[in-house]
């Protein structure tokens, strides 16, 4: 069996059989049988988290290096409508991300790689990750010592894009995406009858205030050449048409590239909950989350992963991103501790496959797998053999 139609093969069968994260026992359990098939040596942290370790066996006179090259087992809470063989059999759980395919991706690296041991010095890391979607997977997995153990030098992320052509591979110099904080608002006020407004404390009216004055944060406080989102996706409160509301609950997020900028906007919105409950006599309550932290690649990998690139796919089927994603990736983590790099495999090819991340329809080119380990095996190489990080 080729390559290619090896890693369709891994790739349906994770899709057909999607986990949910921390709950990603069958795929783990795929993953490491495939690694062990292949010579890699495995060991599991956070349950359902898999590292696999490939030592190279060429010699070299200079310091070794250890590189790490990640992917994501978990999905989505969606129910799958694709209409095709490989369809998800996990009643309302769909990979919608394509972490199938970045999974099948990267196992498809540590073939190539563990076929190549002889053409590289120092060691690979393959890390498959467990609960990405929910955030907290990669925090957990620095924790328990995923990059401590081999001192890892730089890493490397690999992702599925549906908006990129197949054939095609897309790279970001700096911010790539965005930090994500999640607020959790509650109001408390004084029911009342709806007649008589004056014997009560309206926690609506109150509410209303304060999610139009988050919006005079972005448009007048940032700077206008800052990327920040601030959104309210939830409200809830009443009991009756004609009772004064006295409690509202709303949860929101909060999108920024810069770690200064996110605290600004934490002290605006508790500055501006503070202005609100004063006037309409109310009290509140905060919690907020940070989730998640902006994704920034350090340019000295980017450089070399984007050389790498022209190598392997021709210059005109690299795609180098010029404005970032307001989305969230935990693979920031990992960057916060070392140099690495996300990198974006196209996988678009036709309607079908070009269906957004989270979508009920989501699909990929499988085309594109291949092509994406040849890729990955071949820039891991030119690290650990020639490039200075």
């Amino acid at each position: 069996m080729n390559l290619s139609e090896e890693l369709k093969n891994i790739r349906r069968t994770i899709h057909q059989n999607p986990e949910l994260g921390n709950e990603e026992f069958k795929t783990s359990a795929l993953v490491e049988k495939f690694l062990k098939k292949h010579k890699v040596k495995t060991y599991r942290l956070c349950k359902t988290g898999i590292v696999g370790v490939l030592e190279g066996t060429k010699k070299s006179s200079t310091k070794q290096k250890t590189i790490a090259l990640r992917a994501d087992l978990d999905a989505l809470p969606i129910c799958e409508k694709n209409k095709v063989p490989y369809k998800s059999k996990n009643n309302g759980v769909m990979h919608a991300c394509g972490h199938d395919g970045n999974t099948a991706i990267v196992l498809g690296t540590a073939m190539l790689l563990a076929e190549q041991r002889d053409q590289f010095s120092g060691k690979v890391q393959f890390i498959f990750q467990p609960n990405e979607e929910a955030s907290g997977g990669a925090r957990r997995m620095i924790e328990e010592g995923v990059l401590a153990k081999n001192k890892v030098d730089t890493i490397l992320g690999v992702h599925v894009n549906p908006w990129i052509k197949t054939g095609k591979i897309g790279l970001k110099y700096g911010a790539m995406m965005a930090g994500v904080d999640k607020f959790i608002v509650e109001i408390e006020g004084l029911t009342g009858h709806g007649a008589y407004p004056h014997f009560s404390k309206d926690a609506i009216v109150c509410a209303s205030q304060f999610v139009m004055s988050l919006q005079t944060i972005v448009s007048r406080v940032i700077s206008p050449l800052e990327p920040v989102v601030v959104s309210v996706g939830e409200i809830s409160g009443g009991e009756r048409y004609n009772i004064i509301c006295g409690k509202v609950k709303l949860v929101g997020t909060v999108r920024t590239l810069n770690n200064k900028i996110r605290t600004k906007i934490k002290q605006e919105i508790i500055k501006r909950l503070d202005g609100v409950s004063k006037m309409y006599d109310t009290k509140y309550t905060l919690d907020y989350k940070t989730l998640g932290l902006p994704l920034i690649n350090a340019d000295s990998i980017v450089d070399i992963c984007e050389k790498s690139a022209i190598e392997h796919y021709g210059k005109n089927n690299v795609c180098l991103l010029k404005e970032p994603s307001m989305g969230g990736e935990d693979f920031a983590e990992y960057l916060q501790k070392i140099k690495g790099c996300f990198i974006y495999i196209g996988t678009s090819s036709n309607k079908q496959t070009s269906y957004p991340w989270h979508h009920e329809n989501f699909d990929i080119d499988e085309k594109s797998l291949a092509t994406g380990a040849q890729y990955i095996a071949y820039t891991a190489k030119k690290i650990l053999n020639n490039c200075k990080i």
